[in-house]
This record gives structure tokens, C-alpha cells and sequence, in this order.
């Protein structure tokens, strides 16, 4: 049984997948470690499949990027281990024979099709510079116009906690936004979002389609993960938030189902569709999605209307307190009254600056810190509303 988590007026029925898929033309495809692997090894009947879609995708004319785990738990199998690595130095370590494996096995079925693969491999570091950001964008555009099909992974052989992703849900939603891809395919072991975890919740209904991320969505998507991977349900629900709150669409379906790629990409009603919201561009994608926030500015309501209503930049006399350690060019996020995120943005001052300056008139910037830069703390050219779906 399938159902629909929707804003009004939004119905499922009111939305035309083939119609709306038909437009289609660069595809980021994830597949997890669930998925791919079996017991610490690679599934080599799955990957056939999977490559045999991706392949078909391809002959189509639609360009292909493909974000794949798997390469620490492939390492894991080959070191005879039987289960995942408590320190970083070991999980680094199998990474480090995984991976090569991993994408010898991905490059020989492509050259069954004659398709060239290429490896990337990213950090969170990649997304946090803006020069590096435009760099692999640069590169995955020359290899699609080549005709390759990237395929990427988080470099966990070099990658420590400060420039981890995380997980490869969100680097799969930080790459179709760096490719300005227009759908996100997450492949999973699970047949789409449900009402709650079907594991524990036998009645949970499969949700056609979503179209934006409330609270009650947030709710319904639990934390379970999987032995052989790091993602869940969590992760998932985090990388729709990133892809359609930046103006593209994302699907969620099991990998599991036979030419899975290419059905939902014909409107088959397969898996769950989130719809996108208003189109961001590049820069405000970066600005919103690809830094972690390094601290937090709460503002006032005078400020925060004039920030979502009039356009403005934010001022320090609309500031009421600051929180976290950051410098100069990183990203914050704005709180109302409330406590609710409503905007990210590039800040013009460090903390202990802000801390200082809050609350007061841009005149006497200079008075207070002996230097007065900028008038505004973060400049509306440097600032993105957050679309946040509304319970």
C-alpha cells in the first residue's frame, strides 16, 4: 500500500512522473554498501545488473554520474576480517585495498559496452573551498562531454573526522548539485520512505511521493542503519532536503528492482519521488548545502523580516546572540526567535567580533573594534533563504 506525505495543494495524483522525468538529461545515481556488497564482498550478479542499466541509461543519450560505497567493506572481506574496523587507521586500511577492487570491477563490465569509467575521489574539503568547488565541477563536465561515466567515492584512505562527509547519501546530494545534475537516484535495500520503519512498524505505508521535507517527514524517517554500511533512513532524508531544497528531484528505490534506473526514469511509479523546490543557483547551492555552518547568529524579528521579506542584508543592530568558533568568510546559520534556521550565509566577521558588535549601529563598528571593514555582517549577495517545509 502506498501513500503521500504532502503540503496542500499538492496530491499525488496531480503529478505526471513520466512527464516530469521526461526532462531528464544528466542523472547522479548512488548505490550503497548494502546494496553492492554481500557479507563484506562484492555481489557481482548485482553489479552486473546495475551496470547494465547505467549502461542502457547512457545509450539513451542522458549523461550518467555514479556515487558508489562499498569500498571499505570490499577491504574489510579482503583483509578476512568479519566485521568493520573500530579505528580510523583500520577502516583507512580497507579503504585502501577496497577501493582499487571496487573499481576494477566497475571499469571491466563498462568495457563489455565499450563505456569508459573514471574514479573520483572527494572530500569534504572538495566542498568547503570555493576555488576546489568550481575545479571538479569543471572536471566532471569534461568527462561527461567525453562521455565517461564518473564514478565517485569519498577518499577514505586520507579522509579524518574534520574533512569526512560522512556518509556517500550527502556526497551523492553534494555531487548532483556540483554537476547541476537534474535527479538524484538513491539505491537502497529498501523500497522507498515510508510513514515509519517498516521493521518495527509492519503497517508503515510506502509514500509515493514527497513534496517537502516537514517535520512530520523528518519524524517518519528513523535512524536504523545497516552492518556492512553507515547510512539509514536519516542520511536519506538529508540528501532530499539538500537536492530539492536546491530546485532538482530525487528518488529513492531498491536497487534491488530489475532495470531500476532506467523504469523510474521512463515514470514508472517506482520508489518514492521528492519533489523539487525553487531553483537555486550554483553559487547559492554552495552557499546553503556544501559547508557545514560553522556557528550560529540568532536575530531579531525586525531583522529576519527584513532579510525574508525586504531583501536586506543582516546588520549587527539586528543580531541578539551569537554561538560557535568561526572566521571570516565561514558559513553561519540565522535563527529567529524561535530557534528555527531560516537562512545560511557567508559572515563578514569571526566570533569574538560579532560578540562585540551585536546589537549595535553600523556607526559605531569602528568605535568598538578599532577597524570597521564591512557594515553588514553578512551581505544579502552572500545569503540564502532556506526553503523548510512547513507542518
Amino acid at each position: 500500500m502506498s501513500s503521500s506525505l504532502h503540503s496542500p495543494p499538492m496530491q499525488s495524483t496531480q503529478v505526471d512522473r513520466r512527464q516530469l522525468l521526461s526532462r531528464v538529461k544528466r542523472i547522479v545515481v548512488k548505490v550503497g554498501s548494502s546494496t553492492i556488497s554481500e557479507n563484506f564482498a562484492i555481489d557481482y550478479k548485482y553489479l552486473n545488473s546495475l551496470v547494465d542499466d547505467l549502461a542502457a541509461v547512457k545509450k539513451t543519450g542522458k549523461e550518467v554520474i555514479l556515487v558508489t560505497s562499498g569500498a571499505i567493506a570490499v577491504g574489510i572481506g579482503h583483509l578476512g576480517l568479519r566485521r568493520r574496523p573500530e579505528t580510523l587507521p583500520g577502516l583507512q586500511a580497507a579503504a585502501a585495498i577496497g577501493q582499487s577492487r571496487l573499481m576494477h570491477a566497475y571499469e571491466t563490465r563498462f568495457q563489455r559496452y565499450n563505456q569508459l569509467a573514471a574514479m573520483l575521489l572527494l572530500t569534504q574539503e572538495d566542498f568547503n573551498s570555493r576555488q576546489r568547488y568550481i575545479h571538479i565541477s569543471d572536471t566532471l563536465r569534461t568527462l561527461l562531454q567525453f562521455g565517461v561515466i564518473p564514478i565517485i567515492n569519498e577518499n577514505d584512505t586520507v579522509a579524518v573526522e574534520e574533512i569526512k562527509v560522512g556518509d556517500n547519501d550527502t556526497l551523492a546530494a553534494h555531487v548532483t548539485n556540483l554537476a547541476d545534475a537534474d535527479i538524484l537516484i538513491i539505491l537502497s535495500d529498501r523500497d522507498g520512505f515510508y510513514t515509519a520503519d517498516p521493521r518495527k512498524h509492519p503497517n508503515a505505508e510506502l509514500i509515493d511521493i514527497v513534496s517537502s521535507i516537514t517535520e512530520e517527514v523528518k519524524h517518519a524517517a528513523g535512524s536504523a542503519g545497516t552492518v556492512d554500511g553507515t547510512g539509514g533512513m536519516i542520511t536519506k532524508l538529508r540528501a532530499a532536503e539538500i537536492v530539492t531544497g536546491s530546485g532538482e528531484m530525487m528518488v529513492l528505490a531498491n536497487g534491488s528492482t530489475p532495470s531500476v534506473v532506467n523504469r523510474i526514469l521512463s515514470g514508472e511509479k517506482i520508489g518514492t519521488l521528492f519533489l523539487p523546490q525553487a531553483r537555486m543557483s550554483g553559487r547559492k547551492r554552495w552557499i546553503a548545502y556544501s559547508r557545514p555552518p560553522q556557528g550560529l547568529l540568532f536575530v531579531d524579528n525586525g531583522a529576519r523580516d527584513a532579510l525574508v521579506h525586504g531583501g536586506k542584508s543582516l546588520l549587527p543592530s539586528g543580531l541578539c546572540r551569537v554561538d560557535g568558533d568561526f572566521e571570516y568568510g565561514d558559513t553561519v546559520s540565522c535563527l529567529d526567535a524561535n530557534e528555527h534556521e531560516f537562512a545560511r550565509g557567508l559572515v563578514n566577521y569571526n566570533t569574538q567580533e560579532i560578540s562585540q558588535i551585536m546589537g549595535k549601529r553600523t556607526g559605531e563598528i569602528e568605535k568598538i573594534l578599532g577597524h570597521h571593514y564591512y557594515d553588514e555582517v553578512i551581505h544579502r549577495d552572500n545569503l540564502v533563504l532556506m526553503q523548510k517545509g512547513k507542518t
